[in-house]
């Protein structure tokens, strides 16, 4: 068994490419490295530079390799659908520019839910019509990546999309062909869901592809759920805590993917507003160390 610790650029804040209170990319790639990581995500496309000769070197210079890239957009809206294959079209160029091998969607944000987010009892759901073309535009995106680019690629449920509660991914998984659609579990936005995802990974373990660590303070997740606090609010709150100082049992998840013979990439995420007095080097130095303490290497 062989898995790889890697992180990614949300973890210095990085959620939107032209965020002007983005760090540089190349911050990013110094200091990942520096905290003692081997590979790293790709971010939002456009972060880091699409010229493969300047990113190839720069990740060569820091001894990274690139993992994958998440697209990241409103799957849920239709007249968001030129975006959303923009930004597929353009991160599994990237990917594979790279020999990067896993492409993630995530359906992002809508103000339909993000005042629910981790109340899976009074989320609005989508009606039979919406949620069939929902389904569609997902296994359209998945079906290129797999098929015309050769990726894995693995479906992210997110606080505050419509792929956020545990039924919901299910459902999806059942809906669309794991051949062309996987799943990248990530552990925290599951916690934040209000759902187990040591339980979730035992009966799922071989549809998971690609792993997401992520932790989450209870504390913090009790009040923004009961003051209905937005997603990015709720980072800025340090709902996203260090590995190991939350509700989420990183010992557990390891025997998981130990018994199951995963083999392959968890890349730690602790999403964070980078204009707060945060320090992502020391995090990212932190996650490694805990991690290294439960047994991963």
């Amino acid at each position: 068994m062989s898995i790889r610790i890697g992180n990614a650029p949300c973890s210095w804040g990085v959620e939107f490419a032209n965020d002007p209170r983005n760090p540089s990319w190349r911050t990013v790639l110094s200091e990942c490295a520096a905290a003692g990581y081997k590979g790293i995500e790709l971010g939002p496309v456009g972060f880091m530079p699409e010229d493969p000769a300047i990113l190839g070197e720069a990740l060569a210079d820091h001894d990274l390799e690139l993992i994958g890239g998440v697209v990241f957009r409103a799957f849920h809206d239709p007249g968001m659908w030129d975006d959303v294959m923009d930004g597929a079209v353009r991160t599994c160029k990237a990917l594979i520019a790279h020999g990067a091998r896993h492409l993630v969607l995530i359906d992002s944000i809508s103000p339909r839910r993000a005042p629910t987010a981790g109340r899976a009892s009074q989320a609005e759901q989508m009606d039979a019509d919406e949620w069939a073309a929902f389904r569609d535009r997902i296994e359209t995106v998945a079906k290129m990546g797999a098929e015309e680019y050769g990726l894995t690629v693995g479906m992210h449920a997110h606080a505050a999309g419509f792929i956020d509660f545990e039924p919901e991914l299910e459902r999806l998984l059942d809906e669309v062909d794991e051949k062309v659609l996987k799943i990248c579990f990530d552990t925290g936005h599951h916690a934040y869901a209000g759902f187990d995802p040591v339980a979730f990974m035992k009966r799922h373990m071989n549809r998971i592809s690609y792993m997401h660590f992520k932790d989450i303070d209870p504390a913090v997740k009790a009040d923004v759920i009961a003051s209905q606090t937005g997603f990015y609010e709720a980072c800025g709150q340090g709902i996203f805590c260090n590995l190991g100082q939350g509700e989420v049992d990183f010992p557990a998840v390891r025997q998981v993917l130990v018994e199951a013979g995963f083999e392959g990439w968890c890349t730690v995420e602790q999403d964070c507003d980078p204009t707060l007095d945060v320090d992502p080097l020391g995090d990212a130095r932190a996650n490694r160390e805990h991690l290294e303490t439960i047994g991963f290497k």
